[in-house]
């Protein structure tokens, strides 16, 4: 009970006081000579966001990028250990292929799959374009954690002699197979690949969202004058609509990319970083919070944030020039 009239107390004075601050800000800018009014009301209107943007974002980032310099306890300089330790571990390595596998996999498939069901469900007629739609989109609803949940049943594993729950598994010896524990099976990183899957699951409906849309806003001459010309359904596809949706197709991939390079949810769910499954934010978590290293949980961290950086700009421009060629 306590916590709730605190949770609505913190509700409440966050509104009073934000309403008393930029009221605050108005009065004095209402102080200033007129012609400096224009001009400086925006910026002081401006001025709490960015605040509060440079104390949650910007100085934590900087705090981090210290601290990977530090020792495990985050008290003596080490200069550059920590990465050296990192890119000199097998271990570490070996997260960087499985990062490198989740980039290159499931941005493109959940982008083909996502196109591939927002051509065809706009073929279906109004009515039905809505239940396939909602049902496409429906895991997009749904946490990670609630995923891996699901998925976890579907690839679970029992002993010899004990009945067979997993679906997946029970597929497998209806066809004359063995049952196999999936989740360990690091052969040519077969269980990342399963945990992909349950990430290209979730997101497919966003991307067909995405990509309904943009498709549908492909102007009807372009198409008409294709077919005019004689060029075939999967001609006028891959050389008419394709070419007119590449902006959004290219913002699509990088913020499936973005969310790939953080995934962690679903590695802690269903494998805990076992059997060469980790990546990068799961082992960021394991060292701070598992083995409270703050020196090489900082380097970690840090690494992922060089790389997520270009993908940022990617995304903003892409986002640019679909707003520009509109």
């Amino acid at each position: 009970m306590g916590d709730i009239i605190f949770g609505i107390a913190s509700i409440i004075l966050g509104v009073i006081g934000s309403w008393g601050l930029y009221w605050l800000l108005d009065r004095a800018v209402r102080l200033l000579p007129i012609i400096w009014q224009e001009k400086l009301r925006a910026v002081s209107f401006l001025l709490p966001a960015a605040a509060l943007l440079l104390l949650v974002s910007f100085l934590p980032l900087i705090q981090t990028l210290i601290w990977s310099f530090m020792d495990a306890r985050g008290k003596k300089f080490v200069g550059l250990e920590n990465y050296i330790d990192l890119f000199t571990s097998v271990e570490f390595l070996g997260i960087l292929l499985n990062n490198f596998l989740w980039i290159v996999f499931v941005p493109a498939i959940t982008v083909g799959v996502g196109l591939m069901f927002a051509t065809l469900t706009n073929q279906v007629g109004p009515s039905r374009e809505k239940i396939f739609k909602s049902l496409i989109f429906m895991p997009m609803a749904i946490s990670f954690i609630s995923a891996a949940t699901i998925w976890r049943f579907l690839y679970t594993y029992q002993p010899e002699g004990r009945p067979v729950i997993g679906l997946l598994n029970a597929i497998v010896e209806a066809f004359g197979g063995t049952s196999q524990p999936w989740l360990t099976i690091d052969a040519g990183r077969l269980n990342s690949f399963l945990l992909m899957i349950i990430v290209i699951w979730l997101q497919a409906g966003f991307s067909m969202v995405m990509l309904s849309a943009a498709i549908k806003g492909v102007p009807e001459e372009t198409i008409e004058a294709a077919r005019i010309d004689g060029a075939s359904v999967r001609t006028i596809f891959f050389k008419v609509v394709v070419p007119q949706i590449r902006g959004t197709i290219m913002s699509v991939f990088i913020t499936v990319l973005i969310l790939v390079m953080k995934i962690f949810d679903i590695v802690l769910a269903m494998t805990g970083g076992n059997f060469n499954t980790s990546v990068l934010g799961f082992d960021y978590y394991r060292e701070l919070f598992v083995n409270s290293n703050f020196g090489s949980a900082s380097a970690v961290v840090t690494i992922l944030c060089v790389l997520i950086a270009p993908l940022m700009w990617l995304q903003i421009r892409s986002v640019r020039n679909v707003e520009e060629n509109r």
